[in-house]
C-alpha cells in the first residue's frame, strides 16, 4: 500500500493511503536513509510504502519502504548537534511568519531559514504577521524589512491572523500546493491555520510574558487536508536554525543576490571575505547588498551555531 506520512510523534505515524483511510503505522526494525543522519527517519509529507498487520484487536501498518523525496526542509538537531531533524518532506512552498517583537524574529534567523530552503529548491513566502498590533515606527521597520526581503526576490506580505487581514491571499497562494508554516513559537502559526480553516480549531497560546517568546503549542508536525484544495502542514515553534552539511565555499551561492555578483568577482572561488576586487563587498558599500544579509553570510560561514542558539531572545547580547 502507499500512502502519505500526516503526522509523526516519533514512534508513530498516521498515514493517509492513496483511498483515503489513514493507518497508525510504525516502521519496520531499524530504518535510515542513506548519507542522513537524521533523528527521524520518517516525515511529514514523505510517500512511503507500507504494509498492514492484525495484532489482536488492532490492525497497524508496518513502513518498509520511503520513496524518494523531491525535497525536505531540514536543520541540526536542537540537543544533538551533529545530528538533524528533518521538518517535512515534499513541500511546493513554505511560509515563514516573521514578527517584530512579542516574539521578536531577528534577521539572522530568516537568513538562515532562507537560505536552507534555497538550498532545497523550496520556495519560500515571508508573512509579517501581528500587523495590527505595531505603532506607527514599528511598521516603517516592518515595511523596510519587506522591501530589503522582496528586492532580492522573496514574496513578502503584511497580515494579521488575528483580525483576517490579507488571510484571503494567503489562501489563494495555497490552493492545489502542499504548504508548511513555520517559525519561531508565539508568531501565530495556528492562529493562522484557524484563521484559514476555523474547523480545524488548531490550539494556542498566550505569549509568556517572562520571555515573550511564545509557548510551545505545536509538539510534532501535522499536515491537514483544508477544505480550498490545499494541504497545510504545522510546525513546531523553532528556536534557532542550524544549517547542515554546507560548504562555507557554497553558502554563498544561496544568497540570491551574492551569486548574481559572484562573476563579476577577479577570483572565481572568491568566499566574499578577504579577497580583493569582491564585486559583494564592492555592492555592501554602495547598499546594493544589505550589511544584516552580510553579517548573517559571514556568522554563518564562520560556523557559529552554539552561540546563536543559546538564547536569541536574550536582551543582554
Amino acid at each position: 500500500m502507499v500512502g502519505i506520512v500526516y503526522k509523526s510523534t516519533g514512534s508513530w505515524y498516521t498515514v493517509k493511503e492513496e483511498n483515503g483511510d489513514f493507518y497508525e503505522c510504525r516502521i519496520k526494525g531499524k530504518f535510515r536513509i542513506k548519507g542522513i543522519k537524521s533523528t527521524n527517519p520518517v516525515a511529514v509529507g514523505d510517500q512511503v510504502r507500507f504494509e498492514v498487520e492484525t495484532i489482536g484487536d488492532d490492525t497497524i501498518g508496518i513502513i518498509n519502504e520511503i520513496e524518494d523525496r523531491k525535497n525536505y526542509i531540514i536543520r541540526k538537531s536542537v540537543n544533538l548537534s551533529k545530528q538533524t531533524h528533518i521538518i517535512a518532506a515534499n513541500l511546493d512552498q513554505v511560509f515563514l511568519l516573521v514578527t517584530l517583537n512579542n516574539p521578536p524574529t531577528y534577521p539572522v534567523f530568516i537568513d538562515r531559514f532562507l537560505i536552507t530552503a534555497e538550498a532545497y529548491e523550496i520556495p519560500v513566502v515571508l508573512l509579517f504577521n501581528k500587523v495590527d498590533t505595531y505603532a506607527p515606527e514599528e511598521l516603517d521597520e516592518i515595511k523596510f524589512l519587506a522591501a530589503l526581503y522582496r528586492n532580492i526576490g522573496y514574496t513578502c506580505l503584511g497580515i494579521s491572523a488575528a483580525t483576517g487581514k490579507n488571510v484571503d491571499k494567503v489562501k489563494e497562494m495555497m490552493i492545489g500546493k502542499t504548504s508548511m508554516f513555520s517559525g519561531h513559537s508565539g508568531v501565530g502559526k495556528s492562529t493562522l491555520v484557524n484563521a484559514l480553516e476555523p474547523e480545524l480549531d488548531i490550539k494556542t497560546k498566550q505569549i509568556s510574558q517572562q520571555h515573550a517568546q511564545g509557548q510551545h503549542t505545536t509538539t510534532f508536525a501535522e499536515m491537514f487536508d483544508l477544505s480550498f484544495n490545499a494541504r497545510i502542514i504545522d510546525t513546531p515553534g523553532i528556536k534557532g536554525f542550524g544549517i547542515v552539511d554546507m560548504e562555507k565555499e557554497e553558502i554563498g551561492d544561496y544568497f540570491p543576490e551574492f551569486f548574481e555578483l559572484k562573476q563579476d568577482c577577479k577570483f572565481n572561488n572568491c568566499i566574499h571575505v578577504d579577497e580583493p576586487k569582491c564585486a559583494v563587498k564592492d555592492a555592501l558599500e554602495t547598499g546594493d547588498i544589505a550589511w544584516s544579509r552580510y553579517n548573517s553570510y559571514l556568522q554563518m560561514i564562520k560556523g557559529e551555531d552554539e552561540n546563536y542558539r543559546v538564547d536569541i531572545h536574550d536582551d543582554k547580547k
